[in-house]
């Protein structure tokens, strides 16, 4: 019989592969845009964290659940639209993730703990919240940067680069600049840090 940790991640991945969207992967495979996010998420939580613990590794790999369900889209634009628009899905995520765990035998406080670092309350001061934005710190760098930096304007992407850097912990700067890019991501992220 799967322990409750085998069986909630079995259903937030069942939820994960639902997403309309896909994305090919560096083998030329094919995965739904949520699953490959989750897995990534998942990849960078052990290099992070010390001892992440089964609440921290479900609420890592839940942080988009069903993101595609609310487009960004119906939120007005702007920075608020988006800050609201980031905390509904962190909400909406949390609920649903709390929710496949209590139905796996969790107890109300695992769910709610799971939701908490979903919903990235505490973040500075809580390790475990600060893992989870770590990861996705990451992710976003090391998958998502360098086509999204040649949609956006160039001092628009470099305080973007300076926000995404504040937000993370120094164990995960050191794991970024590790990182492989292109030179024009290279330098933007030079640029950002003020580094030569």
């Amino acid at each position: 019989m799967p322990t409750a940790f085998d069986q909630t991640l079995i259903a937030i991945n069942a939820l994960h592969a639902e997403d309309p969207r896909s994305t090919t992967l560096a083998d030329g495979t094919s995965m739904p845009q949520e699953l490959a996010y989750a897995q990534r998420m998942s990849d960078w939580l052990d290099r992070v964290h010390d001892a992440p613990d089964d609440v921290l590794r479900l609420a890592v790999r839940a942080q988009h659940l069903q993101r595609w369900l609310v487009p960004r889209e119906e939120y007005p634009e702007g920075r608020v639209g988006y800050l609201t628009w980031r905390r509904d899905q962190g909400k909406r995520a949390g609920d649903t993730t709390a929710q496949l765990m209590r139905d796996a035998g969790y107890s109300d406080k695992e769910a709610e703990r799971a939701a908490a670092i979903i919903g990235k309350k505490g973040l500075g001061r809580d390790p475990d919240v600060q893992a989870l934005e770590d990861c996705a710190c990451l992710v976003f760098l090391e998958n998502y940067f360098a086509d999204f930096s040649r949609k956006i304007e160039h001092d628009h992407m470099v305080r973007i680069v300076q926000m995404t850097w504040r937000k993370m912990s120094p164990r995960a700067h050191d794991l970024a600049l590790t990182l492989p890019m292109s030179d024009a991501s290279a330098a933007l992220v030079k640029e950002a840090l003020g580094v030569d």
